[in-house]
């Protein structure tokens, strides 16, 4: 419980907002309009220092103390997105006081930014823009030219706007890297490659930031599979190998991008399902796609794949074309799937494609981890205690909530339809459990028969 004192300080804080919002501020003159809000914005990030701290605090905590990973448990706490808990305990982190192995206490690793930050003097904004700038200096700038750029941004940042911030910060990169040259160490730190949301259209946007030898390897590819003729869908003797004809290279449409995209779907598509690249999770690596047999009969509505992405029927069809992906049928009625046993532990790969057609991901509430990425767990009875390795007693489960049934005092168990309920940890009663609907968006919509 907390202290009668931070109890007594947060009510003061509601009594004193509370005052705040009956204020008339159309009555004020234009000065005390000027620094009501400057007090105000001051107030905001006082508490944003503690938000912050509080976040960084939970994410030094053990999972078994607080019943699951703390940016999920804070994210469900407060019904922010487990992003803005992780990203306020990063903002936090260099700004935070450090103690040594031996048990000496250490200034925080941005110790100018910590003061001015703590004093209330800076935004988040502020933060991010310095913390920026730290992250872009090449891997071999001294210490002492570090150090001296960050107090001397500290203190700008408390004279300035962080757009202009921004634009200090800049010329500060350019003073101190001014011909621009970066390491393969640099290099390799701002490497990455990110697939956003799928958009109701059902696109998705990929970001990638390659490195110069990756971007050798897509230039071979662009160049001979991204070039006019080649990789068109729109060709019904669409050419992947050779070349293509003279005709062929007249009629294709394709603006550059579009071939660029045509050229690496083909080559991912090629590559699905060989040998070469193994299993996971004791499949082939390809695609695993989920329907029912009336939207195939109807030729309409949608296939989920293995990892969360809803592909229109007539991609699933034409998809089936092409050999090496499993395409799971059920019926869309009664939602029946096949029911397997087994007397090993480890679950068989057919029973893993049932779970993709039923589960669809993580079974855990409000957790979004597509098949592609979960484990099997033992939902009824885990195999140590006597489970059965059944499909009727499987899910699926991402390994981070797997574990928080191992050592996080979780439980699970089947209910009468199907569906795993995840009960929390006795000792956690306010953590969010329940069934998780996020991977059916089917079950978000009225049914005909609703009212």
């Amino acid at each position: 419980m907390l202290s009668i004192e931070v109890g007594e300080a947060l009510d003061a804080i509601d009594a004193a907002l509370s005052t705040l919002s009956k204020v008339d501020v159309a009555g004020l003159a234009v000065m005390d309009v000027l620094e009501l809000a400057a007090r105000c914005e001051k107030a905001t990030r006082h508490h944003d220092v503690v938000r912050y701290d509080l976040s960084h605090e939970l994410h030094r905590r053990e999972v078994s103390e607080i019943g699951g990973k703390p940016g999920k448990v804070l994210a469900d706490w407060l019904r922010i997105t487990p992003a803005e808990a992780k990203r306020r305990a990063e903002v936090v982190e260099p700004l935070s006081p450090r103690t040594a192995l031996s048990g000496e206490p250490l200034a925080p690793r941005q110790p100018g930014t910590a003061q001015a930050w703590r004093d209330g003097n800076l935004d988040g904004e502020h933060v991010r823009i310095i913390a920026k700038f730290l992250a872009q200096l090449p891997f071999d700038v001294p210490a002492e030219v570090r150090d001296g750029a960050e107090l001397f941004l500290a203190e700008k940042a408390t004279q300035m706007r962080p757009d202009q911030l921004s634009r200090v910060a800049h010329r500060l990169a350019l003073e101190i890297n001014p011909d621009g040259q970066f390491s393969d160490e640099d290099r390799a730190r701002k490497r990455s490659a990110v697939a956003g949301r799928q958009q109701p259209d059902g696109m998705t946007e990929i970001r990638i930031n390659a490195t110069p030898e990756m971007m050798s390897y897509v230039e071979a590819v662009f160049a001979k599979f991204a070039a006019p003729g080649m990789c068109n869908p729109a060709d019904q003797t669409a050419v992947t190998e050779g070349e293509p004809t003279h005709e062929q290279a007249q009629v294709d449409s394709r603006t550059i991008g579009q071939r660029q995209h045509d050229a690496l779907m083909a080559m991912l598509r090629s590559a699905l399902g060989d040998p070469k690249l193994g299993q996971h999770n004791g499949l082939p690596v390809t695609v695993i796609v989920s329907t029912t047999l009336q939207e195939l009969q109807n030729a309409t509505g949608h296939g989920i794949t293995g990892g969360g992405t809803m592909l229109p029927i007539t991609d699933v069809i034409r998809m089936a074309r092409h050999s090496y992906h499993y395409l799971t049928i059920f019926d869309g009625v009664t939602g029946q799937a096949l029911w397997l046993g087994r007397t090993k532990r480890i679950a068989s790969a057919d029973q893993r494609i049932v779970l993709h057609a039923r589960d669809r991901g993580c079974t855990k509430p409000g957790c979004t981890v597509p098949g592609y990425a979960t484990q099997v767990h033992h939902a009824a009875k885990d195999w140590k205690h006597g489970g059965a390795t059944d499909i009727d007693e499987l899910a699926f489960a991402c390994p981070p909530d797997n574990q928080l049934v191992e050592t996080g005092g979780w439980t699970t168990r089947k209910l009468a339809g199907g569906d795993t309920e995840w009960i929390p940890p006795p000792h956690l009663p306010m953590l969010i459990g329940g069934v998780n609907d996020y991977h059916h968006p089917e079950r978000f919509l009225p049914k005909d028969e609703d009212p």
